[in-house]
């Protein structure tokens, strides 16, 4: 039996990123938690500065949820001195393959707080009939 690997199809190659490009830094900082309960699979994803608009929550045929926006560059005065930028900006894309059992009509996606969570039920395992049987003797 094969182990489901939700990371599957996705390689990270690090050649295709230009190391001072600030996509590629906004697309590292954009951390997302992925929890299973009995009922739903929950992503959470810290998305601070971002406006619910500046989201895009999508699922894709083959099962792939995507989530992907866009971090506003604060505009410059020039006369403005910066001493030190840690906030990247620019575009983010995060996938993740959904397992089998996920509800694609049904996933939900809020926004609060700067922190985005998208909720997609599962399917009810249907728990296998038990008989008794009577034993004679």
């Amino acid at each position: 039996m094969e182990i489901w690997d939700p990371f599957k199809d996705f390689p990270f190659n690090p050649a295709s990123f230009d190391a001072n490009s600030r996509e590629t830094s906004a697309l590292v900082n954009t951390r997302v938690d992925w929890k299973e309960t009995p009922e739903a699979h929950v992503f959470e994803a810290d998305l601070p500065g971002i406006k619910k608009e500046e989201v895009k929550v999508e699922v894709e045929d083959d099962r792939i949820l995507q989530i992907s926006g866009e971090r506003n560059v604060e505009k410059e005065d020039k006369n403005d001195t910066w001493h030190r930028v840690e906030r990247s900006s620019g575009k983010f894309t995060r996938r993740f393959r959904l397992p089998e059992n996920a509800k694609l009509d049904q996933v939900k996606a809020s926004m609060e707080n700067g922190v985005l969570t998208i909720t997609v039920p599962k399917e009810e395992v249907k728990k296998p009939d038990v008989k008794s049987i009577q034993i004679s003797g």
